[in-house]
């Protein structure tokens, strides 16, 4: 979705439900951000407590309890049958999370804001600092809209299908390793870092590109996965894939459950292993 589109849609009689679901590793907190200044009538919506549950052996953001995804969603004016909107700051890696939640959880329409508030304020609309109050939504999150892999089917389809990893691909690489237990990546993937899907202005490609780029990489209309660190940017990849007409699996775990496991293997360097 374009700023144009969503400022018309802001003031149409039936405007959608906003999240602003900033968010990035190490922080600052994006419910600080939020508080700075954010869309009109935006609700905030945490990665760390709402969209995912606690870090264990399932990884470091773990699908979200049912229940604890409801109330934020309520909270923040999310109905089924209401329009849903998400942003982050600019090049909508935790908007996609959100978004694929949404799908997963069975929400009929939600869209992301191409470039985000970056987009946004470039184009001179206005921010808010108020608070909106509960939104008195009443979705109810209905688990498996979207596909989804464990660690043993993410292992299979990097040999009988396409694993993406949407990592940078110096992490990819084993080069370094910033966050998880162990350097490298799951043997058979493909490297595909979600930089990729987007140009300077953290915009996505044009649909078409988008094709090219994941028709370069493999990707054939079936038998696809993607997964990263924890399943954020791996939503991210998700996304531009749909936006450019593929489906395609996350690995929710992703490589912070997988490298935890000493079971598991690593492979590492620029080919799949």
């Amino acid at each position: 979705m374009t700023t144009g589109e969503l400022a018309e849609a802001l003031r149409s009689a039936a405007p959608p439900a906003l999240l602003d679901v900033r968010w990035q590793l190490g922080g600052p907190p994006g419910e600080q951000e939020y508080r700075k200044g954010h869309l009109p009538g935006a609700h905030y919506v945490d990665l760390d407590r709402e969209l995912a549950a606690p870090p264990g052996p399932q990884g470091r953001h773990p699908l979200p309890d049912p229940a604890v995804l409801a109330e934020a969603l309520h909270r923040a004016g999310v109905s089924a049958d209401r329009d849903v909107v998400v942003y982050d700051a600019g090049p909508a890696t935790s908007a996609a999370r959100a978004w694929w939640l949404l799908r997963w959880a069975g929400h009929p329409s939600v869209r992301v804001l191409d470039g985000g508030l970056a987009a946004w304020t470039a184009q001179g609309l206005p921010l808010s600092t108020e608070t909106p109050g509960h939104g008195g939504g009443d979705f109810t999150p209905v688990p498996g809209g979207m596909p989804v892999l464990d660690a043993d089917e993410a292992a299979r389809l990097a040999r009988s299908g396409l694993l993406l990893d949407a990592r940078a691909g110096e992490r990819y690489r084993g080069e370094t390793e910033p966050v998880d237990p162990r350097a490298g990546h799951i043997p058979g993937a493909v490297s595909a870092p979600t930089t990729g899907n987007l140009m300077e202005d953290g915009r996505f490609l044009p649909a078409e590109k988008l094709a090219a780029r994941f028709r370069d990489l493999g990707v054939a209309g079936t038998g696809t996965g993607v997964y990263c660190g924890s399943g954020v940017t791996a939503a991210h990849q998700v996304l531009a894939l749909e936006a450019a007409g593929f489906r395609a699996a996350l690995y929710p775990g992703s490589w912070s459950e997988w490298s935890a496991d000493p079971e598991r293997p690593a492979a590492s360097g620029p080919l799949p292993g």
